[in-house]
């Protein structure tokens, strides 16, 4: 099956990079949202409102989700498999081409670079507003430029790479499982005083369920940092640039960094290819932040080698770019592997 599973893998993220996320048609996501919404509001009704209980029907929303969405992704993909293996792929190229989140990623962040770019900076806070959790209203241009950087080096795992990886080991079933726990992460997973019981095994799976897809990020990224900045050079050579200018991509100033900052974040995940990003770019990222009105002192990710500007924003999606890149290439190699067999 994990021919099939790889087939598909690589058929959805076309379809991701050719469609993204077409507004016309419903997405699967918005049913999990919605699920979460509708279980949450009846749990809380059914538990008392104290620490445990709370704790008990969180734990209640994680089961039946994840059942819910299993079952429905197992039953669509059984009927498509029994008309025939290619319907069968053919479904779970769907279900993975909606779950990958390239195309509206790099989409989303580069309207903030393009209205920075035009000196909007009002307009950049809205397209920023759009694709972080942070509040965004009083932050300057910097503060701009380092939330889209710092959301599109995270996101590369949460959004590319763990669920192309969840893919590829439980095809669709698996990408449709992974979307829910991180969906019921980014919805209940807060430690604030609503959800810090209530949303404690959400966050807790969302963390155990992303520990290997974002180390596998996190070495992809490096490997991405070296062939860009090889491409830079060679690219400075062709038009004969002075050897003093500026380059922008240092794999190894990836690999430092990493070393050094990868658990500089409260989740074990999130700075792992955060501080790869830092590194490669050879700025410095993270640092204090407010969420929901309270600041939240948090420690910085990475080197100030130099002023962070706009043009990192682009930086950010070739390197994420790169990355899925070797994580395809990785995946494309596991795929002739399993294929071996029945070539013989």
């Amino acid at each position: 099956m994990i021919r099939y599973h790889i087939l598909a893998a690589f058929a959805g993220c076309a379809l991701d990079a050719l469609f993204g996320d077409p507004r016309n048609i419903p997405h699967p996501v918005c049913g999990i949202g919605n699920l979460i919404v509708w279980l949450e509001a009846r749990l809380r009704k059914w538990f008392p409102a104290n620490e445990k209980s709370e704790r008990r029907a969180g734990t209640a929303l994680v089961v039946a989700v994840l059942l819910i969405t299993g079952l429905a992704s197992l039953f669509v993909l059984a009927a498509a498999y029994t008309v025939h293996p290619l319907a069968g792929v053919a479904v779970e190229s769907v279900m993975c081409g909606q779950m990958m989140a390239w195309r509206s990623l790099k989409k989303e962040s580069m309207k903030v670079y393009d209205a920075l770019a035009a000196g909007d900076t009002e307009g950049a806070r809205t397209a920023v507003s759009m694709i972080v959790g942070r509040d965004t209203k009083d932050l300057t241009d910097l503060g701009i430029t380092k939330a889209a950087v710092e959301t599109v080096a995270e996101n590369t795992s949460d959004g590319i790479i763990a669920p192309l990886f969840y893919m590829v080991l439980g095809g669709g079933t698996g990408i449709f499982l992974y979307k829910a726990v991180n969906t019921m992460d980014s919805m209940v997973g807060y430690k604030n005083d609503k959800y810090i019981n209530f949303g404690r095994t959400a966050a807790r799976l969302d963390d155990v369920c992303n520990y290997i897809p974002a180390r596998l990020s996190a070495c992809f990224m490096i490997a991405a940092g070296y062939v860009l900045e090889a491409a830079e050079g060679a690219g400075m050579r062709l038009r004969k640039r002075a050897e003093s200018e500026k380059h922008h991509y240092s794999g190894s100033g990836g690999i430092r960094i990493f070393r050094r900052d990868r658990y500089n974040h409260k989740s074990p995940n999130s700075a792992q290819t955060e501080s790869v990003c830092a590194g490669v770019l050879g700025i410095q990222l993270a640092g204090n932040a407010f969420y929901f009105g309270k600041l939240y002192e948090k420690p910085t990710i990475g080197d100030a080698d130099r002023s962070v500007e706009y043009a990192d924003i682009r930086r950010a999606n070739t390197l994420m770019t790169g990355t899925y890149a070797a994580a395809l290439f990785a995946a494309a190699v596991l795929g002739l592997l399993a294929a071996i067999p029945f070539i013989r």
